[in-house]
């Protein structure tokens, strides 16, 4: 696998940074992920949109413009010896100058950041499994409140996650104060009488990509749809849940905290949304 590190392609394993970079030593820097389908990233200008928006949050200088981030992009996905990828970009805060402190909360001043990139196979849920669902586990959302900024500092999320690896489940659903927040590392919806339901973007929450594609698809298809909060009554009462992400897609969760989902089975929405977001990915891909 070949990745990109400061301006340089390179074999994967060849990839080194300083054990000083922020990044290792405070986790201060931002990533993205980006879904590649046959070569072609998807939705790549939202997921630089939002790793703008990050960058921004975190006070740290884009290194490149639109044009140069797709330029690398396109040429690293076109190393890979495997179609269907999984793009990770990552941007620290860099490595102090020597005269610097190492270890400073401080930002260093006049130091590059570090940019570094790889491609894994992107492996997506299959329609076998998506005939099933998943089982997923709720949690205190005890996370900071910054939680829009999709920071590299996730050790957070990686415990709540656990928790459902712990469990045999698939995801972890987070609530805060009595409301639905998001899953450790997916989006969660809510359908009642037909009616899809999505928390609010906020500083609580990373909305996702795959979040926004279904509420565009709803809204093109006529899907009654509202976007407010969720109390975990509501959660706990819906006819269907989903997870969604770049790689689950759309993923019906079944059972909750070992408790039948509506009819304990995917239900018509679910199936019917995964079908408009298979629908549009092809679309996306064919242009």
């Amino acid at each position: 696998m070949s990745a990109y590190l400061n301006g340089e392609f390179l074999p994967l394993a060849e990839a080194r940074i300083s054990v000083l970079d922020r990044g290792f030593v405070f986790g201060d820097g931002v990533y993205e992920l980006v879904p590649v389908y046959s070569k072609k990233p998807f939705r790549l200008d939202e997921h630089l949109r939002r790793l703008q928006g990050s960058l921004d949050n975190i006070r740290l200088a884009n290194p490149h413009g639109v044009a140069e981030w797709r330029e690398l992009i396109l040429r690293l996905i076109d190393l890979q010896d495997f179609a269907d990828q999984s793009l990770y970009i990552q941007v620290t805060r860099g490595t102090p100058d020597e005269g610097q402190s190492p270890r400073d909360h401080a930002f260093p001043k006049g130091v590059p950041p570090t940019v570094f990139m790889f491609a894994q196979p992107l492996v997506t849920a299959t329609p076998e499994q998506k005939a099933v669902g998943v089982c997923a586990v709720t949690a205190a959302d005890n996370r900071w409140l910054r939680c829009n900024i999709k920071a590299i500092s996730l050790l957070a999320n990686i415990l709540l996650r656990q928790q459902a690896v712990d469990a045999d489940c698939a995801e972890t659903v987070m609530l805060r104060d009595g409301f639905l927040t998001e899953g450790a590392a997916s989006n969660i919806f809510v359908v009642k009488d037909g009616v899809l339901m999505a928390p609010p973007p906020s500083n609580l929450m990373l909305t996702g990509i795959t979040y926004d594609v279904v509420l565009e698809l709803a809204s093109a298809h006529g899907i009654p749809h509202e976007v407010r909060v969720i109390s975990e009554a509501e959660l706990r009462a819906a006819d269907e849940l989903w997870m969604t992400s770049s790689t689950k897609e759309v993923m019906a969760i079944v059972k909750l905290d070992a408790a039948p989902v509506g009819a304990g089975v995917p239900g018509p929405l679910a199936q019917r949304m995964d079908g408009l977001y298979q629908a549009f990915k092809q679309q996306v891909m064919r242009t």
